[in-house]
């Protein structure tokens, strides 16, 4: 049983792209979902689809690459399940001097800081990418 499911995700996605893989498949939810699709419209990723049979989706993430390098060289899971992490539009983290992405689950829904600076709304502040 898994007690974080985007630290699951980020974690499987983290180590596929170190190991060099291309696809990475795990149990699909609707949070890693929206994860991966933030991830997939910023071009971390190359590809997110939902798979299989109706009690036991599935969620299939294309690893992208430049050249030999992943795309994604740092991950950082900022709210854990055990102390959780929450900023208000004012306080929205740039993350490495705004190259990276942080995502927030808002009111609105999953997106990432720069999204939510627009909208003016905080939220919970998921992880940091770059």
């Amino acid at each position: 049983m898994v007690n974080d499911p985007v630290g699951d995700l980020l974690a499987q996605i983290k180590n596929a792209s170190m190991a060099g893989l291309r696809v990475v498949e795990l149990p699909h939810s609707r949070l890693k979902f929206a994860v991966a699709k933030v991830l997939f419209q910023e071009g971390y990723v190359g590809t997110v689809e939902k798979f299989g049979n109706e009690p036991k989706f599935m969620l299939r993430i294309g690893i992208k690459y430049q050249g030999d390098s992943p795309v994604i060289t740092g991950v950082k899971r900022m709210s854990k399940p055990g102390l959780r992490s929450y900023v208000n539009r004012y306080t929205i983290p740039m993350v490495v001097g705004g190259m990276g992405i942080a995502i927030l689950s808002t009111p609105s829904g999953i997106m990432t800081g720069r999204d939510a600076k627009k909208k003016g709304i905080g939220g919970e502040i998921l992880c940091t990418i770059w």
